[in-house]
């Protein structure tokens, strides 16, 4: 049992919108999430990485019970997310925890910090106000940040600030896995580093699990144990950091990290701007990728290709009929 995964999603989909009208007719539908199958192990970083729009917020809402599947499940420690939720909701809450992308905006701005962070330590640990005390200075200097700023409103801090105090409220229960949600994607390069690093000391010092969500390849790289990268709601490419970075064998992979600006890099590849990209309303039946991609075949074209190893490196695995060989 100590093998198992603190987090298991197994064949997650979310389907938006559908049904059929009072006349019969069927309504649009938004596949956000499909076919998703992804382990997260104690201890570990799981970096979620894609285009806007590809199903990673959603992905990440699901893991914490803010949304349900519609296929598939989500089990964490050894308990269904979806049931957990409809009977033992504060359970949930507790162990599972969110940080947001917006870190002001996630705070409620007529409340001071003190009664933000006080909610989950009276609503699901139970403190009494002596603990409670003591727990506030301890979250505080988790995050260096200073005592007296537990009397001040949200609007009076900086971007990194407001995020390490949201950061804060997540540590607050007593989590045992945290989704960051694009945490640090509307904070400035310096003060990205200094979340990132408060990140890397929770983690170790409480034993936390992250599942790591961005847009930023090179933030993704160096937080994360395992990467995901998803595309048009599936997962295109899993396996360790190091692998998928240095040697990606979906070919969306290798568009995605030659697009990503670098040192010394003189030019970006770009695409074809006749590209089409697929209808989120009648997804392709094959691979989504299909169009933009150089190697495609009539293969990809009329079949979903699954998500199976490649190479020696274990753990890697690529949904593609025509992976690039390894490097």
């Amino acid at each position: 049992m100590d093998d198992a995964p603190l987090l298991a999603i197994e064949k997650a989909e979310r389907v938006f919108g559908g049904g059929r009208t009072l006349f019969g007719q069927p309504k649009p539908a938004v596949h956000a999430v499909q076919d998703v199958t992804l382990n997260v192990k104690k201890g570990e970083t799981l970096g979620v990485v894609g285009e806007s729009g590809c199903g990673k917020s959603t992905l990440a809402r699901m893991i914490v019970g803010l949304d349900a599947p519609t296929g598939g499940r989500i089990v964490f420690d050894g308990r269904d997310i979806v049931k957990e939720a409809g009977h033992d909701l504060r359970r949930l809450s507790r162990e599972v925890q969110y940080v947001f992308q917006d870190p002001v905006a996630s705070l409620n701005p007529r409340k001071t910090i003190r009664t933000i962070l006080e909610a989950p330590l009276i609503h699901l640990l139970g403190l009494d106000k002596a603990a409670r005390e003591k727990r506030l200075g301890e979250l505080m200097d988790a995050v260096n940040l200073a005592p007296e700023f537990l009397d001040r409103y949200p609007h009076e801090f900086s971007g990194g600030q407001a995020q390490r105090i949201g950061i804060a409220r997540a540590l607050a229960a007593d989590p045992k896995l945290i989704v960051l949600d694009e945490p640090v994607s509307a904070l400035d390069v310096s003060v990205q580093a200094q979340v990132l690093n408060i990140l890397d000391d929770l983690k170790d010092r409480f034993g936390l699990t992250y599942v790591f969500i961005s847009h930023d390849l090179s933030v993704v790289e160096s937080v994360s144990d395992r990467v995901a990268v998803m595309y048009f709601g599936r997962v295109a490419e899993v396996g360790p950091g190091r692998s998928v970075f240095r040697s990606p064998r979906h070919p969306y992979t290798h568009l995605l990290l030659n697009s990503a600006p670098a040192p010394g890099r003189r030019s970006l590849i770009a695409e074809d701007a006749n590209t089409e990209l697929p209808d989120p309303y009648n997804p392709p039946p094959g691979c989504a990728f299909c169009a933009r991609c150089p190697r495609s075949t009539e293969m990809c074209n009329s079949k979903v290709p699954p998500l199976e190893s490649v190479g020696d490196e274990e753990g890697h695995r690529v949904a593609c009929y025509h992976p690039h060989e390894g490097t």
